[in-house]
């Protein structure tokens, strides 16, 4: 079934996220990193960047699923409105008349599955509940992609909001590799929103 191929998939680029990022911290025999400080922070940024996309990615290819007529995981069939002949014809028509749907666009998301799912099932709801969450993702995501005072103050909020303390400066690299103190098991930022994601796309998945 194709949405249960498009989770593995989403999967898959997550594990290779986090080889990513373990490899750029690897040590040798003595414990001397093998890669320079520079070098784990571009490796680090590049891997959460290539998990943002994958998330994006999944989600398209969740609307191609349901729109072609894919079931659930668990067999539920969700309403559609829409009966597109090819996955390409579904693209298109998630695409409209612009050149690309912007899937960063969380409440677009939403109004587009709300538009040709009932209810907006089985997209909509697990990302409502992880809305938020998509939103810092997305800060983060922007602090990586340009330096501007905007995507500064954005980051240096979202850090303070995690930690609960004013971090001036924090840079992409350093909230990501920090342990959440939100989280059980000293688990990182990045690993957190790593697991949000896992589970909603799951969820997508499974209906």
């Amino acid at each position: 079934m194709a949405i249960a191929n498009s989770l593995q998939e989403f999967q898959a680029d997550v594990a290779q996220c986090d080889s990513l990022i373990a490899n750029a911290h690897r040590a040798d025999a003595v414990g001397v990193l093998l890669f320079t400080q520079r070098d784990r922070e571009q490796i680090t940024e590049a891997a959460f960047l290539n998990l943002f996309i994958a998330w994006e990615g999944f989600v398209e290819a969740a609307f191609s699923d349901f729109m072609m007529g894919d079931a659930t995981v668990s067999g539920a069939q969700p309403a559609k409105y829409v009966s597109p002949p090819t996955r390409e014809h579904s693209s298109k028509m998630v695409i409209h008349t612009n050149k690309y749907f912007d899937f960063s666009n969380h409440e677009a998301v939403k109004r587009l599955a709300k538009l040709y799912f009932d209810n907006g099932y089985p997209i909509d709801g697990p990302v409502s509940s992880i809305i938020a969450e998509l939103g810092e993702l997305k800060s983060i995501r922007n602090a990586c992609a340009h330096i501007s005072t905007t995507t500064t103050a954005a980051l240096e909020g979202l850090a303070n909001r995690i930690l609960g303390q004013p971090q001036p400066g924090i840079s992409v690299y350093r909230l990501l590799t920090m342990v959440d103190p939100r989280l059980q098991n000293n688990l990182t930022v990045y690993a957190g929103y790593r697991d949000k994601l896992l589970a909603a796309a799951a969820l997508i998945a499974q209906g």
